[in-house]
Parts: structure tokens; C-alpha cells; sequence
């Protein structure tokens, strides 16, 4: 088995970290919207503060982080996406619209696979 497969298949939990430009609303939007929970947090370490969302049945997190001194500006681009998939329609449904109350703004998919 060549290294990269060993690794790929080894590796128990996933982060994804994005930069923010409202860390308190952008954390609220998330576990209000999907039922994330706060995991943890940190304040001003080196001049970030940031936080991480999800579930701790979950084998993966959301980070999100904001630059107090060079404030980093999010590059998203239609493009960057965050898919989750959810396999049955009336859940889908409900997290869709819970995601509306939480203040999501629906978009047009640029990609149509999506």
C-alpha cells in the first residue's frame, strides 16, 4: 500500500477552517442553522480568535477564525462550496429551512452538479 493511501486511510477526524469576517454571528449562523454545537474556542492567540463547531459524533469540525491585527478578507469564489449531503428529502427540507431562520442567503449554484 503506497503511503498516501495508508494516510488517507488512517486519518479520524477532519477540520475545515475559513476565515471569517464576523466571528460571533458566523459561529451563531451555524449552530443555529445545523445543529453544530460550540466544541471550543480560543481568543486572541497570536492575534486570532476563533472557533470550532460541530458534534462529537461527528468525525469532522468547522474552525472559523478572525484576524484582529491584518484582518484576513474571506476569497470566496462561486466555486467555494461547503456540500453536505442530507439523503432524505424531509430532512433536508427541515435543515433548508432552518437554515433560512439562521439568516443563510440561498444562491444559484454556478455548478450545476450541485
Amino acid at each position: 500500500m503506497d503511503k498516501h493511501r495508508e494516510v488517507a486511510m488512517n486519518f479520524q477526524h477532519m477540520r475545515i477552517a475559513r476565515p471569517v469576517r464576523v466571528l460571533n454571528r458566523s459561529c451563531e449562523m451555524y449552530c443555529d442553522g445545523l445543529g453544530l454545537t460550540k466544541l471550543g474556542e480560543f481568543t486572541d492567540h497570536d492575534g486570532f480568535s476563533g472557533c470550532m463547531l460541530g458534534r462529537e459524533d461527528l468525525p469532522w469540525h468547522l474552525e472559523f477564525t478572525q484576524c484582529h491585527h491584518h484582518p484576513v478578507i474571506p476569497s470566496s469564489s462561486p466555486e467555494d462550496l461547503l456540500v453536505l449531503y442530507v439523503p432524505k428529502r424531509e430532512a433536508w427540507e427541515s435543515a433548508c429551512s432552518d437554515m433560512d431562520h439562521a439568516r443563510f442567503v440561498r444562491v444559484a449554484s454556478f455548478n450545476p452538479y450541485w
